[in-house]
């Protein structure tokens, strides 16, 4: 049975309340659990089944139960999960692919919520009341975890989470009940951002887009750092096509290329393994 899960929405930066909970932000996917007449199905928040991708946490409980949580891949050498990884196991499709990822990437489930147990619907009960149950459940193999919480000191543990380049923490209200398939500011996640200065090389020609390059090493010649969506307002484009019609030097059918000139500063969740920015956010022109 699949629950459309509660969603987060964005603080404005890291804060401290007596009415909060806070929580390591987990950087994987999320994953509702379900349970029912003993038969496991997992799903993506979207209600894509994804339970053969991850043939280590279809393990029952003592119970028919639904959880909300996230599925992640965690690096043994620093205990941070690594988002490319859970990628490459959700992706995996072909039966021999999945048993060697199963080995040589396993996944773990970090469980933040209880949403139906024994036949109860929780959802209504406080968040704090879920919690407890949550608490005193038989975890069936070490593949599944219960998040950690601390109550009210935010700023201190988002400190902790930047220390350890962790995604970033989630606040919660005590009091909140689940709000199914709604984004809710009952429940805000605060990322840990990382900040880099690219050069813009062009731009799409149809929906927006601006190519984003990096300096290579000591050579100092850029390479291609991915293609910014998010965060320009309608004055940072028009300042953008003002100065752009100037440093055009080529175009193919998708995209018009720039003479790099235009520098910019972005926020990103990190670097991919491949040097590329992982959703870059536009912040400012440098100029």
């Amino acid at each position: 049975m699949f629950i459309s899960p509660m969603l987060l929405q964005t603080a404005s930066g890291p804060f401290s309340h007596n009415d909060y909970i806070f929580e390591p932000k987990i950087d994987g996917h999320r994953l509702p659990y379900s349970q029912q007449a003993g038969k496991v199905r997992l799903y993506t928040r979207h209600n894509n089944d994804c339970t053969r991708q991850y043939p280590e946490l279809q393990l029952p409980f003592d119970d028919d139960i639904i959880l909300d949580g996230e599925v992640a891949c965690v690096d043994p050498a620093t205990g941070v999960s690594d988002f490319e990884s859970v990628m490459s196991r959700f992706q995996a499709r072909r039966e021999d692919k999945i048993k060697q990822l199963t080995a040589t990437l396993p996944a773990y489930y970090a469980i933040f919520d209880i949403l139906m147990y024994k036949g109860q619907d929780l959802r209504g009960l406080p968040l704090m009341s879920r919690k407890e149950i949550l608490a005193e459940l038989t975890l069936p193999s070490n593949s599944f975890g219960v998040v950690p919480y601390v109550e009210g000191d935010g700023e201190a543990l988002f400190k902790q989470i930047e220390k350890v380049g962790m995604e970033g923490v989630v606040g919660k209200r005590k009091n909140s009940v689940y709000e199914t398939g709604r984004r809710s500011h009952a429940w805000q996640k605060v990322i840990n951002w990382t900040y880099a200065d690219v050069f813009i090389t062009g731009y799409r020609k149809q929906e927006f887009g601006w190519l984003a390059a990096v300096p290579s090493g000591s050579s100092g010649k850029l390479r291609p750092a991915g293609i910014i969506e998010l965060g320009a307002s309608t004055i940072h484009k028009q300042a953008f096509r003002g100065v752009a019609q100037q440093l055009v030097k080529g175009e193919d059918k998708e995209f018009v290329y720039l003479e790099p000139r235009l520098q910019a500063k972005v926020r990103m969740r990190n670097w991919t393994k491949s040097g590329m920015l992982r959703s870059p956010v536009f912040t400012e022109f440098i100029i």
